[in-house]
C-alpha cells in the first residue's frame, strides 16, 4: 500500500486533536488538515460539566494544544469552518467556504450533539444544553444564590450539573421518567448511591415522570410542566438527555451507520481510505465480542493514535474496554469495564463512608470495576479483567487482600 501523502481530518474536538497529533508522533510527514466547525481550538469537554462549568478552571485548561503546537507540527487548523460533503470517488471534502480538500486518507471525528426536547416551550430562552464552550459559559451564568434550575435527565451531565449549580447556591430539581438516577448506568444499587449523595446536598428529585410542557413568559422559560401535572418553577432549565452521534456527513457519503459510523477493530469504516474515531466510531469490538460506541472521554483520547497507525500502513486494533470518571461534590469516581448482572456486585469499603471499590463479576470473573474515593484501582484490576481469570469473591471483598494477590 502507498503511503498516503494527504490526510484530512474532519472534527475540531480531542479525537481530532489527537488524530493529528498521533499522525505526527507516527512519523507522517504529508500534508494534515484539521476542519473544526467552533471557534475554539480543539479542547477536551469533560471540565465543561466540571471544573470550567464551576469556575475553578480556565477554558486554556481544556485546550489539547495551543495555537503555535500546530504551526510548528504543519497542521492546516481550519477553525470556524464546516465539511458539507464527501466525495469518496474522488477523494474530496466540500467545505462551508473556500475550495475543496482533497484527500488520500480522511478520518472522521465529528462528535455528537445533544437530543433536544420537542415539548411546547423546548425553544424558549434559558433552555440549556451542554456540549460547547458558550454552552458551559452560558450555564453558568444561570446559577447563583436561591436561583431555581431544573434539570431534564439524570444521566453524567446532568447530575454533575447539579452538583457545581448547588455548590453555587442555586435551588436544583432534577426530572426523569427512571426511578434511580443513574440506573441504566450502573444499575440501581450504584445509583441509589448518587440518588442519596445529591439529595444530602439539598437536591430535589421529581422521577417516574417527564416533561410535558417548558412554561414561558415573553419568550423566557418559567417552569417545567410535569406529565403528573405538576409545574416546576424555573429560572433555568438544563436538558441533559443524552446525545445523537453526528453520522448525517457519513451516510450522505455512503459510508455503513447504525448508531454510530461502523468501524471494524482497526476503525475503518466501509470506505477503505476512511476511518471514524470517538463518540461516532461504532466498533466491532474484539473483546466483547460484539458492536460498542462510548461517548467517553478515553475514547477520543486514545482511539486516534490506533487510526492512525492503520492509516499509515500498520496494524493495531483497538480492544480497550470502557473507561470514564467523575466528579460530583466531595466524591471522585473511576469507573473500567463492561458491566455484568446487578446481582453478581461485590462491594470493597463502605457505601456508607462512599469508600469503597465495586466489582461486576461474571462466572467469578471480574468484568468491570467503579472505584469511588479510592485511587490507584484501576491499573491494579486492568490485569485481572484482562486474563478473565476466576477471583474469590470473598478475598475481592476484603480491603486487607492486595489486588496483586487475587
Amino acid at each position: 500500500m502507498s503511503s498516503p501523502r494527504d490526510v484530512v481530518v474532519i472534527g475540531g474536538g480531542l479525537a481530532g486533536a489527537k488524530t493529528v497529533e498521533a499522525l505526527r508522533e507516527q512519523g507522517f510527514d504529508g500534508s494534515i488538515t484539521l476542519i473544526a466547525a467552533e471557534p475554539n481550538l480543539p479542547y477536551e469537554r469533560p471540565p465543561l460539566s466540571k471544573g470550567f462549568l464551576a469556575g475553578g478552571d480556565s477554558f486554556e485548561d481544556a485546550v489539547t494544544h495551543p495555537r503555535d503546537w500546530y504551526t510548528e507540527h504543519d497542521v492546516d487548523l481550519r477553525l470556524s469552518t464546516r465539511a458539507t460533503a464527501i466525495d469518496t470517488e474522488v477523494h474530496a471534502v466540500t467545505l462551508d467556504e473556500g475550495a475543496p480538500l482533497r484527500y488520500d486518507k480522511l478520518v472522521l471525528a465529528t462528535g455528537s450533539t445533544p437530543r433536544r426536547l420537542t415539548v411546547s416551550g423546548a425553544g424558549a430562552e434559558r433552555v440549556h444544553v451542554l456540549r460547547t464552550r458558550q454552552d458551559a459559559e452560558t450555564l453558568r451564568a444561570e446559577f447563583g444564590e436561591g436561583r431555581r434550575l431544573v434539570v431534564i435527565g439524570a444521566g453524567w451531565i446532568g447530575l454533575e450539573a447539579a452538583a457545581t449549580a448547588r455548590a453555587k447556591g442555586s435551588v436544583v430539581t432534577v426530572v426523569a421518567p427512571s426511578t434511580i438516577p443513574l440506573a441504566n448506568a450502573l444499575g440501581d444499587r450504584m445509583g441509589t448511591v448518587y440518588a442519596k449523595l445529591h439529595r444530602e446536598h439539598g437536591v430535589t428529585f421529581k422521577l417516574r415522570t417527564s416533561v410535558a410542557e417548558i412554561t414561558a413568559t415573553a419568550g423566557r422559560a418559567t417552569g417545567v410542566r410535569l406529565t403528573n401535572g405538576e409545574t416546576i418553577r424555573a429560572d433555568a432549565v438544563l436538558v441533559g438527555i443524552g446525545a445523537e452521534p453526528n453520522v448525517a456527513l457519513a451516510e450522505a457519503a455512503g459510508l455503513a451507520v447504525d448508531n454510530g459510523v461502523l468501524v471494524d477493530a482497526g476503525l475503518r469504516t466501509s470506505d477503505p481510505d476512511i476511518y471514524a474515531v470517538g463518540d461516532i466510531a461504532n466498533v466491532d469490538h474484539p473483546v466483547l465480542g460484539a458492536r460498542s460506541r462510548v461517548e467517553h472521554w478515553a475514547t477520543a483520547l486514545n482511539q486516534p493514535a490506533i487510526a492512525a497507525t492503520n492509516l499509515l500502513g500498520g496494524e493495531a486494533r483497538w480492544e480497550e474496554l470502557p473507561y470514564f470518571f467523575s466528579d460530583q461534590y466531595d466524591v471522585g469516581m473511576e469507573y473500567y469495564g463492561q458491566p455484568g448482572e446487578e446481582d453478581s456486585l461485590v462491594i470493597r469499603g463502605s457505601l456508607d463512608t462512599r469508600e469503597f471499590v465495586a466489582f461486576w463479576l461474571d462466572a467469578n470473573r471480574i468484568t468491570a470495576v467503579m472505584n469511588v474515593n479510592v485511587w490507584d484501582v484501576i491499573d491494579a484490576v486492568k490485569p485481572i479483567i484482562a486474563a478473565r481469570r476466576p477471583v474469590d469473591p470473598a478475598r475481592l471483598a476484603d480491603p486487607e487482600v492486595p489486588f496483586a494477590e487475587l
